[in-house]
């Protein structure tokens, strides 16, 4: 761990539609069904694949499994034919349920992504309207839905705020793209309340910043921040506010290189990625206390 700050900025900020989806969007468990067999020590897996109702059948369209909760609910998005995005949550018993967030977009690649499901099978993600401009979502489990905008959050297509995670207390996770296209985090509890945050170093052009990213159930976030040179460093936000950046050692220090970090567990663990000197990608495992 390199540098501990406090940061307390009224910032926001979000990363352009495409470059979000490419982040939320890898951390999807399609695979369920553990039954054990006559051997204790051994387990059989089964796979169920599905399709949500109406998806499409063309090239990149479908169906994309995000999420799941403890309970087997899985949430998600899918493409129609027409390359509209629409959210998803299939029960355990493979009851699917399909729903848009108020004010999403119906034209090609806009619509709603739903992107985190905690136990309460309460959902969070982010929309596009016919303007290109993302806005937060929650969706309660009897289907309510209370969508946000992050202070300071651009107006621009591909600006606004996106959301990535939700935590068994209700508390989301994401960042919002200003009118400048800078990234800035924040955190929003359930009742509402939205705090944003800057990391100190992060670089203030287009494209740099704060990126939002996971959260556990104590609270606490993980994800990485662009400097002023384009180089990537890991962070970590404790739920007091309290930051703490890293780079793991051997990450490259030219543009686009260094440290992304992801998915903290309960106990703080952190895994990752880093991206070295000759462009080749490494995991890591930064070990909690």
């Amino acid at each position: 761990m390199k540098s501990r700050s406090r940061t307390n900025n009224a910032s926001l900020q979000g990363t352009a539609t495409g470059s979000a989806l490419l982040l939320a969007f890898a951390f999807s468990l399609a695979t369920s069904g553990f039954v054990l067999s006559a051997n204790a020590n051994e387990r059989k897996t089964a796979i169920i694949t599905f399709d949500a109702p109406g998806a499409g059948t063309g090239a990149f369209q479908g169906t994309q499994s995000i999420a799941i909760s403890p309970q087997g609910t899985i949430t998600g998005y899918y493409f129609d034919s027409g390359n509209v995005i629409h959210g998803f949550v299939r029960a355990r018993d493979g009851t699917f349920i399909t729903f848009d967030a108020p004010g999403a977009g119906t034209g090609s690649g806009q619509g709603t992504f739903s992107f985190s499901i905690n136990p309460a099978s309460t959902t969070a993600g982010q929309y596009s309207d016919a303007s290109g401009v993302v806005h937060g979502f929650v969706r309660a489990r009897d289907g309510a839905i209370t969508t946000f905008d992050a202070p300071g959050a651009g107006t621009g297509p591909g600006q606004g705020t996106h959301c990535y995670g939700i935590n068994p207390a209700g508390t989301i996770a994401g960042q919002s793209v200003d009118g400048s296209n800078v990234n800035h985090g924040y955190i929003r509890t359930r009742h509402g309340t939205i705090t944003t945050y800057d990391v100190a170093g992060a670089g203030p052009g287009p494209g740099q910043g704060t990126l939002g990213g996971s959260i556990n159930q104590r609270g606490t976030i993980t994800s990485n921040y662009t400097d002023s040179s384009n180089v990537n460093h890991g962070y970590v936000r404790a739920p007091n506010g309290d930051i703490t950046t890293f780079d793991v050692p051997g990450a490259g220090t030219g543009a686009g290189q260094g440290t992304f970090a992801f998915t903290p567990n309960p106990t703080g663990a952190i895994t990752g990625y880093y991206l070295d000197a000759s462009n080749v990608f490494h995991g890591f495992l930064l070990e909690g206390e």
